[in-house]
């Protein structure tokens, strides 16, 4: 996937002003028009401009592509950092314009579950309406999912000044994690979205949760994988060791002849819930260094005497 510079195709800076951008578009739409342009690729360019005037013109979507950084450059190989978007607040909505395949892989990759809405249809000065539900994304430790957890979390709210610069407030909230959430589901703060109008109530608040990377499990839904080194020998004529899981060590035993990725199950050690999910033990082989005389001798020795070939399944010596 390419990265895109939206500010490089919209030909300003990236401290421009709203109101810089705007005529930046006015100015560029009417040059790329495909009814005017006499260029050849003259649709492709007016595509490439509607795009960043759609993240650009929008303070949160803005917020959150700044948020990347400007160390890239356009058309280089790109994927988004793990957690890029986490702590932004965005209000709820859609395709703002062109619907899904309009726009770049770039685009639907970084917006395509964060959307700044625009007021509903039907809206009248002095109809009482409920506010808008935000969104953000946090990132919690697999361990408060074993337990539960009361923890306090920012939020980046992007508004604009008075001259038009987008800038980031933050917002901080005592957030209750409940026992057993997965990733991908969604924390509701009834009340904490957007304000509504002319009386009516707040919009709720969903955070949806991800995992940091934790040095020892990988999730997948509500199982754990974690892997365990084992020596050859141990692999070989098996037998018990101890296996960290979150909840404590616990006795694990190896089978004779396991091979490298051999997955055991610890089942119910997953993430808590109703239906509690697995830990998986992936065995990792870890052969000690030949760093010595001694050491040399026992893998001639072995060399010698096993006769084993690691390569016979493939047919070559």
């Amino acid at each position: 996937m390419e990265y895109k510079d939206y500010y490089g195709v919209m030909g300003v800076k990236r401290d421009a002003t709203q109101d810089d951008i705007k005529r930046a578009y006015r100015k560029l739409s009417r040059k790329y028009h495909p009814d005017v342009s006499k260029e050849s690729d003259a649709e492709e360019k007016f595509k490439e401009v509607g795009e960043a005037y759609e993240v650009l013109k929008d303070p949160e979507k803005r917020a959150a592509y700044d948020q990347l950084g400007s160390q890239w450059k356009a058309g280089q190989d790109f994927r988004p950092p793990p957690g890029w978007d986490a702590g932004f607040e965005f209000r709820d909505g859609g395709f703002t314009s062109g619907g899904p395949g309009f726009h770049s892989d770039f685009f639907e990759e970084l917006f395509g579950r964060h959307y700044a809405g625009a007021r509903p249809e039907g809206f009248r000065r002095g109809f009482r309406m409920r506010g808008e539900d935000h969104h953000a994304k946090i990132l919690i430790d697999i361990e408060d999912s074993f337990s539960g957890a009361k923890r306090s979390i920012s939020l980046r709210v992007p508004s604009l000044t008075e001259d038009g610069h987008v800038v980031a407030r933050e917002r901080k909230l005592n957030v209750s994690i409940p026992k057993g959430i997965r990733q991908g589901q969604q924390i509701r703060l009834a009340g904490q979205g957007g304000q509504g109008l002319d009386g009516g109530e707040a919009g709720n608040l969903y955070l949806e949760v991800q995992f940091r990377d934790h040095s020892l499990y990988r999730v997948d839904g509500a199982d754990l994988y974690v892997d365990l080194p084992v020596a050859p020998w141990e692999a070989a004529l098996g037998t018990s060791v101890k296996v960290p899981t979150p909840g404590g060590k616990v006795d694990l035993k190896i089978p004779p002849n396991s091979n490298q990725g051999r997955k055991l199950r610890l089942k119910g050690r997953g993430l808590p819930g109703k239906t509690p999910g697995d830990l998986y033990v992936v065995l990792r082989v870890t052969l000690p260094p030949a760093d010595s005389e001694d050491a040399k001798r026992l893998y001639e020795e072995m060399r010698d005497k096993l006769g084993f070939n690691p390569r016979a399944n493939i047919g070559v010596s």
